[in-house]
């Protein structure tokens, strides 16, 4: 029987862009720019490098199809290279791919790197997807503000939650992170802003208004990945090592069956309860220190927190109120600033989100540093509320 992945694997190095309108540079000028760090903070040569997963959404930003984009702009060893997708998850699929490869005995030091130029399509929000056999079934009517915004609506409803408390919850968990992204200077947006902001902010889709939709950006991430024995051989020390990474993907049932009310995630849920039996953790609200989510829009970070088993069902909104999971709260949430100031380029937000529990581990998150963090959990999700993928992944100190 699978025994999981738990400390078989630990982080040698990570790099990440700077994240915003980047429209001086290309793709390639943002995997470089990520890569460099990546590779100077591992203390490596790319002759070391055994494969390479490359995640990209767009095939028509001057990335192309295939893994030979990455190869080319990278000048790799001639290794292996994959480009992988899985919608907005698609980072994390690329660590899901070095990680195993790892595990597996495959490879002794592996490369993910995720790259977007989302701000060249011109277009307003996350572009349309290219057509296939699969997306006609429901991507035509599918705005991503207004499928969300149902999701509010079927929480509020579900929890008889006051419309105005929810609305207040949402502009708290945005000004959280804007709070948090002010202290990042790779973050997109990188100013604070106050709930009155928020509140009369023009409506995109009821009841999602300007401040509670993270924004569209350009940026690239990049992480290597090693057995714990080659790091220590390598000089590495405090390691940071894989305790789970599961993903949990949509089989129809959301859409075709009358048991899910669209009030949460249904495969986050499951990817969670996954990740915490793999990585043993018995009581995630009292155990993880922090967390990296999915926080497309305020209300997508809302409801994880239930989902994630964090706050008790119809217990987020008291949980947001009561500042739990604000920087100096019992539980702080996207302490990078999140999508919601990070933007989403699709390719790169999973490994962004590791990027940050990485530092925070190794105490170099600067301005922004916690107080002796031991584990940290990402949530990155894909798709819409009805069908969807999601990955949730654990990491730690490996004494831990």
């Amino acid at each position: 029987m699978a025994k999981g992945i738990k400390d078989k694997v630990a982080i040698l190095g990570m790099g990440c862009s700077k994240f915003g309108e980047r429209w001086n540079a290309s793709p390639e000028d943002l995997m470089v720019e990520a890569y460099n760090e990546a590779m100077a903070d591992a203390g490596i040569e790319p002759e070391q490098l055994d494969a390479a997963w490359f995640s990209t959404n767009m095939d028509d930003v001057g990335t192309g199809r295939g893994g030979t984009p990455m190869s080319i702009a990278l000048r790799l060893p001639n290794i292996g290279v994959t480009r992988v997708e899985n919608f907005c998850a698609g980072g994390s699929e690329a660590i899901r791919a070095a990680v195993y490869a790892v595990a597996a005995g495959a490879c002794d030091i592996a490369l993910a790197v995720g790259v977007e130029k989302l701000k060249d399509t011109g277009y307003g929000g996350l572009p349309t997807a290219t057509v296939g056999t699969y997306i006609p079934q429901w991507y035509p009517n599918a705005v991503a503000p207004a499928n969300f915004a149902q999701l509010a609506t079927a929480y509020r409803r579900k929890h008889g939650v006051d419309a105005a408390l929810l609305k207040r919850a949402m502009a708290h968990v945005s000004v959280k992170s804007h709070a948090n992204g002010a202290k990042n200077p790779k973050a997109h947006l990188q100013k604070p802003i106050t709930e009155e902001q928020v509140l009369k902010a023009p409506i995109i889709a009821e009841p999602l208004g300007l401040f509670d939709c993270c924004g569209v950006s350009d940026g690239a991430a990049a992480v290597i990945v090693t057995r714990p024995d080659i790091a220590r051989t390598l000089g590495k020390k405090d390691l940071v090592t894989f305790k789970a990474l599961q993903v949990s993907a949509s089989n129809g049932w959301e859409m075709h069956s009358n048991e899910w009310d669209g009030s949460y995630f249904h495969t986050a849920r499951i990817a969670a309860k996954r990740a915490y039996e793999e990585a043993g953790i018995r009581s995630p609200r009292e155990e993880i220190s922090m967390l990296e989510v999915h926080d497309c829009f305020s209300i997508t970070e809302l409801v994880t927190m239930e989902d994630l088993y964090f706050s008790p069902e119809g217990g987020a909104v008291k949980d947001v109120m009561d500042g739990f999971y604000d920087a100096d709260g019992k539980l702080p949430c996207q302490i990078d600033g999140g999508l919601k100031c990070f933007g989403h380029p699709i390719g790169a937000s999973g490994i962004r989100m590791l990027y940050e529990m990485y530092l925070q581990l190794q105490g170099r998150a600067g301005a922004r540093q916690l107080a002796n963090p031991k584990i940290g959990l990402t949530h990155n999700l894909g798709g819409q509320p009805s069908q969807n993928v999601c990955s949730v992944s654990i990491v730690g100190l490996e004494d831990v």
